[in-house]
């Protein structure tokens, strides 16, 4: 399955620069968060497959206008094609925001997901979708940017065959790393596009 995974940053060549054939071949379009909701609905507008979303920390606008034509995975499993996925967004609390949670309040989360795979007997996930990294994998030292470690929960226990996040920015400098690996668990940082097979 040919994955187009998107976040942060509103790809001008998928919208500025449009054409159909530039989504020619792509089976799944996943958000990874902090994106208009208007770039969403425009892209499953052209796209011939879903295009499923989580919350960046910056997504309340999300709240008054969802995207268009696209499916929340937050907090839950979706199946798609015969491939398991599970998204939970946000990013670590540092102002209040409505999609910012301590590390405790994520653990909360990442248990109730996996106790949702295990009621469906789901023992695997193909793709893993975070809006923050995981705790000192990818992520940076300032507290908007820190990862989560109740993620480890998911990586060390279910070992999702692949992890995107976005949240950290190219520009941010050495702290970017595109394309890594946890124990067997690729990790993917999708910051404004790429494009991955699961």
């Amino acid at each position: 399955m040919r994955v187009l995974l998107l976040a942060d940053e509103e790809s001008k060549y998928y919208w500025d620069f449009f054409e159909q054939s530039k989504l020619e071949g792509i089976d799944l379009i996943v958000s990874c968060g902090d994106l208009a909701p208007q770039f969403l609905s425009f892209m499953a507008t052209f796209a011939k497959c879903p295009v499923l979303y989580i919350h960046g920390n910056h997504d309340n606008c999300y709240d008054d206008t969802p995207p268009d034509g696209c499916v929340s995975i937050e907090d839950t499993i979706y199946e798609y094609q015969g491939k398991y996925i599970a998204g939970l967004g946000g990013s670590m609390a540092y102002n209040g925001g409505k999609y910012q949670f301590t590390d405790k309040a994520m653990n909360r989360r990442v248990i109730k997901l996996m106790l949702k795979m295990k009621l469906k007997r789901i023992k695997h996930l193909d793709l893993f979708v975070a809006h923050a990294p995981a705790y000192k994998l990818n992520d940076s030292d300032d507290l908007p940017h820190t990862g989560f470690a109740a993620f480890y929960k998911i990586l060390d226990r279910v070992k999702p065959s692949v992890f995107a996040h976005g949240h950290v920015h190219i520009n941010y400098g050495r702290d970017f790393k595109r394309d890594s690996d946890y124990n067997g668990v690729r990790v993917v940082n999708a910051y404004e596009k790429y494009i991955i097979e699961i």
